[in-house]
């Protein structure tokens, strides 16, 4: 099949789920904002990992030739801070971690990104855009610093639904900003940091350029979708429409968003020193048994962890498990077949994840009651049904 419809998809621009369709048919370009590799990957890092996996491995099975962008943050300021504070190199510290994230994904069975773009290897494109931008009248140098100009672009908030009047975050108390809303495009070089040089002196880059430069570089001036956790929504996906659409890109034409991992209604996150750490969740269940936990909910749902949810999981999976190999033992090997129409309804339906699960249980269960009457015939057919929708 070589068709990619019909999907529909929640866009976070429209705030609505429409048809997705392609910039080319058959093709469709997806960036999915990647780690900031400042320490252990926790299941809240990952959740977009698996999510979207789900819908490129959708994408795929419908007959799409999917290009797939996960870019590393390998340079921050909670990277710089925690590496001076262990006394290593800034770098050691960052690929020490990006090793720890990639190994992540690749329990999780995670398929590789197309290509995994880090933010050190795009500066000469960074700058780029910001010399773009200054000569369009959106960015401006200031004290050494570089500062995209928020008031000239009257459509920033569209994704967030702030309003501009109502924006009041600064990157600091920056006297040499026009306004305080303004943020930041480049960092004026401070002792002691990495920085490159440019016409504005020495520096490094603000977060938000990162992702608009090597989503250009990669997938061109416009794609198909950008992904990323809710969290992100603002500033930082704002802030990457507002610069590149201010340059002159189209930039991502749909905006996809995962809900949070919560543990006691609050995010997971370091800072609350509530994390999960994949090391530690992978001595207490396999990898695979993590994935359908964390790939079970909808994607744009907030999933709180419990100790109950999680072996609820570990036992519907291992469910799956043990009526393919019982097919196996007394009817033969399982193929896959096709998978049921509302299976592929319900994942043309936003990814409707706990719907098409529903499909896979009902067939597990079909199929068993047809191997206790001796039906082997029709236990291979639900088995085969599972092989295709679980893939």
């Amino acid at each position: 099949m070589t068709d990619c419809g019909p999907l529909r998809l929640h866009d976070t621009a429209t705030g609505v789920v429409r048809d997705f369709v392609p910039l080319r048919p058959g093709h469709v370009s997806i960036y999915l904002c990647g780690a900031t590799v400042q320490g252990l990957p926790h299941i809240g890092h990952v959740r977009s990992g698996v999510a979207f996996d789900i819908l490129r491995r959708w994408l795929i099975a419908r007959g799409c030739d999917v290009a797939f962008i996960r870019n590393v943050t390998d340079i921050d300021d909670k990277i710089l801070n925690k590496a001076a504070a262990a006394g290593r190199p800034w770098w050691e510290w960052a690929a020490t971690y990006e090793r720890a994230f990639s190994a992540a994904y690749d329990a999780l069975d995670v398929l590789p990104p197309s290509a995994e773009p880090r933010a050190t290897g795009h500066i000469t494109q960074m700058v780029e855009l910001i010399q773009r931008l200054i000569e369009t009248g959106h960015a401006y140098a200031a004290g050494g610093d570089v500062y995209f100009d928020v008031l000239s672009y009257p459509e920033y908030g569209q994704l967030s639904g702030h309003r501009i009047d109502d924006v009041h975050q600064g990157e600091g108390a920056a006297t040499c900003k026009r306004d305080q809303r303004d943020f930041t495009l480049w960092k004026a070089a401070k002792p002691g940091e990495p920085s490159w040089p440019t016409p504005w002196g020495r520096g490094r880059p603000g977060w938000h350029l990162e992702c608009s430069a090597m989503a250009r570089t990669y997938l061109g001036a416009e794609f198909d979708i950008h992904c990323g956790g809710m969290d992100l929504v603002f500033p930082h996906h704002e802030n990457e429409i507002a610069q590149s659409r201010a340059a002159g890109d189209g930039f991502a034409r749909y905006w996809l968003h995962n809900g949070w991992v919560t543990l006691g209604g609050e995010k997971m996150s370091k800072s609350l020193g509530n994390v999960l750490a994949i090391p530690a969740m992978l001595e207490r269940v396999r990898p695979a048994e993590l994935r359908y936990y964390l790939g079970s909910a909808h994607y744009r749902s907030m999933l709180e962890f419990s100790e109950t949810a999680l072996q609820d999981a570990v036992k519907a999976y291992v469910g799956v498990e043990e009526f393919l190999h019982r097919v196996r033992v007394r009817v033969g090997a399982v193929e896959p077949g096709e998978w049921t129409a509302r299976f592929g309804a319900a994942l043309n339906d936003d990814l409707a994840v706990p719907a098409a699960l529903a499909e896979v249980h009902h067939a597990r269960a079909e199929g068993n009651r047809a191997l206790d009457s001796g039906d082997h015939e029709a236990a291979l057919h639900h088995a085969g049904a599972i092989r295709a929708m679980l893939g």
